[in-house]
């Protein structure tokens, strides 16, 4: 489970649609208080964080859109609350880009 930190424009369609498919897990593990994944370090990170991770969402939604794919699947902005920026990471910016690099993926890192 992931939430990169980089711009979704540089991800591959893999890790972008992959992220949003996490990203409404933890959404919802988070919102309606799911135990499944609730202590795990991506979810946790975005404990507190919920408008930050809205804005995410609305990255995600920007470029899947400007890649021609469909998008049925928004959040309710009423739970976008607390901090809305996200400054705690499981893996540094740094290390994320390498792990992509390691995975020879068409991500732009």
């Amino acid at each position: 489970m992931r939430i990169w930190d980089i711009s979704p424009i540089k991800l591959c369609n893999k890790h972008l649609l992959g992220e949003h498919s996490e990203l409404h897990a933890i959404w919802s593990v988070i919102t309606n208080d799911k135990k499944g994944f609730a202590n795990h370090p991506e979810t946790l990170r975005w404990k507190g964080k919920l408008k930050a991770l809205y804005l995410r969402h609305e990255q995600q939604i920007k470029e899947i859109e400007n890649r021609g794919f469909n998008h049925n699947s928004p959040l309710d902005i009423n739970f976008a609350t607390g901090c809305s920026v996200q400054k705690d990471f499981v893996d540094s910016l740094q290390d994320q880009i390498k792990i992509l690099k390691i995975k020879k993926c068409e991500c732009i890192v």
